[in-house]
């Protein structure tokens, strides 16, 4: 009241979101769109760039949304504003780094050391609660470790909470319950049935826009699960991120150590042979990464990549998008990195954009949705900090992911836990659209769709459908992108959570 303005500001990896919109007259805010929707003040005209950053990577990155006219004040960020005829009236500003500082002195015992203690005490932190509180468990690595923790300063029992499917290959239930065996958890377990897609309409009104991580199916249901008993759950998210877990990082870090000729070599070179190399033959997206600069590799599109949406959407669209996709939002958090170290600046790019953007919101909407608070213990800055001093030969030792947090960890795993392959927590869509499903992908996306058919070459799409039905290609991610979109073009039809008139102004123009 004494400055005559309003401060806010977001947590350091945007655990939790942000929206706002700002005109001449007013700013609105809140934490999801729909609430800034139910001023009527805003129109929502589609923007089109937040399209193509949906279906580049299955979210929308950075500032941006599915409307025009409504941001994400981004995360380590504080916006302040004044009265309308103030100097400067809005002001944004980043008060946090994540700055790689390696410390090449301390040996491995001490950084086993270090990260034990830190996570203890994370962990310890986020244990505070006056309502019961409990943990997911997917039998992963970090959610492992939390519970782990968990246990080791909790005086009762653990309440844990694990999804699984029939289909084996997508099944981590079998890790999951070791580690609740071990530790005497009071274990919960539910297996997801392929009816799930008719919880489409749900996650369309949970996350007010298009987002198209399957992963959000067994999230929502683990919420809910967890929501029948705990109103607090402690999950592991981040430990990927911080500590290098993600399968493409050795990958890429191959690729890139033998990539060594000149960018216009591999476009002349690598970007022929990519052309000439059928769309259903294995590994023609390696060649397309070799024919890119070397920042597109942790830029590149996770569900369509460039030629394919320049394929999939109408031509008009495709020519007013042409010269900034998607991929440049990445691309810049990459160039931005005075690290020439790649691995960090492969985490840098999903640390700013997939981790928050993805991860940190798949859980956030679904868990809120359910009324369920969901702590991010690994994801404490004390933990990030200390991480961001560990080498890089301390995380990725050859193909060997996650080094350090495995060895400080070790001592509360199983071995079945540390040793066993990265599952993520996927869905197993494609035995689902291929079968049980098949029907009703056909129904909306094959056959005449007025609201799709707005923005996309309807003849592509269903030759995806049918490349994917084949077997000759696994194209889930993207059936289920266009799903996805579909629904929330319906909800928009259908005036559920927004104003229609303008959007179908949008639509039409």
């Amino acid at each position: 009241e004494n400055k005559q303005q309003l401060f806010c500001a977001r947590d350091r990896f945007g655990i939790k979101p942000f929206f706002y919109y700002l005109d001449h007259d007013k700013f609105i805010f809140g934490s999801e769109i729909k609430a800034i929707m139910a001023s009527g003040e805003v129109r929502n005209e589609l923007d089109i760039h937040g399209l193509d950053s949906y279906l580049a990577f299955q979210y929308i990155a950075g500032e941006r949304t599915i409307y025009e006219a409504i941001k994400k004040l981004k995360p380590a960020h504080t916006l302040t504003i004044k009265p309308r005829d103030s100097h400067n009236r809005i002001t944004i500003k980043k008060y946090w780094e994540t700055k790689y500082e390696p410390d090449f002195n301390k040996t491995e015992e001490d950084w086993i050391e270090e990260l034990d203690e830190v996570l203890t005490e994370s962990v310890k932190l986020r244990l505070i609660s006056d309502v019961p509180l409990g943990a997911f468990l997917s039998g992963g690595i970090d959610s492992s470790s939390v519970v782990g923790l968990m246990s080791k300063l909790s005086s009762n029992p653990v309440k844990t909470f694990s999804i699984g499917f029939k289909e084996k290959k997508f099944n981590e239930l079998p890790y999951a319950r070791e580690v609740a065996k071990r530790y005497n958890t009071e274990h919960y377990e539910q297996i997801i049935e392929p009816d799930s897609i008719e919880l489409l309409p749900l996650l369309v009104r949970a996350y007010d826009e298009p987002f198209a991580d399957s992963s959000a199916i067994p999230t929502y249901y683990v919420s809910k699960f967890a929501r029948e008993y705990v109103t607090v759950v402690l999950s592991g998210d981040g430990g990927d991120e911080l500590f290098a877990g993600y399968n493409h990082y050795p990958k890429w870090a191959k690729i890139h150590k033998y990539n060594v000729t000149p960018a216009g070599f591999n476009k002349l070179v690598w970007g022929t042979i990519h052309k000439m190399i059928p769309t259903k033959v294995k590994g023609k997206g390696i060649t397309y990464l070799l024919s890119q600069d070397r920042n597109y590799f942790g830029s590149s599109a996770k569900t369509w990549n460039i030629p394919e949406r320049a394929a999939l959407y109408k031509r008009e669209l495709w020519k007013k998008l042409a010269n900034a996709p998607a991929e440049q939002y990445r691309e810049n958090i990459i160039r931005s990195v005075d690290s020439k170290d790649f691995i960090w600046r492969m985490q840098q790019a999903d640390m700013h954009s997939y981790m928050t953007d993805d991860v940190l919101t798949k859980v956030d909407r679904v868990s809120m949705r359910v009324s369920l608070e969901a702590r991010v213990p690994i994801l404490d800055h004390k933990v990030a900090e200390l991480s961001f001093k560990i080498p890089t030969s301390f995380k990725l030792r050859g193909d060997d992911k996650k080094y350090i947090l495995k060895k400080a960890m070790a001592k509360y795993l199983p071995e079945s836990v540390v040793s066993h392959k990265k599952q993520g927590f996927s869905v197993p869509l494609k035995q689902w659209f291929k079968d049980d499903l098949k029907e009703y992908v056909h129904d909306k996306l094959v056959n005449p769709n007025p609201l799709l058919s707005e923005f996309i070459n309807q003849d592509y799409v269903a030759k995806i459908v049918e490349d994917h039905n084949s077997g000759m290609r696994d194209l889930n991610s993207k059936i289920w992108s266009l799903i996805f979109l579909n629904a929330w073009l319906e909800e928009q039809k259908n005036g559920l959570g927004a104003p229609t008139n303008q959007f179908k102004e949008t639509l039409a123009q």
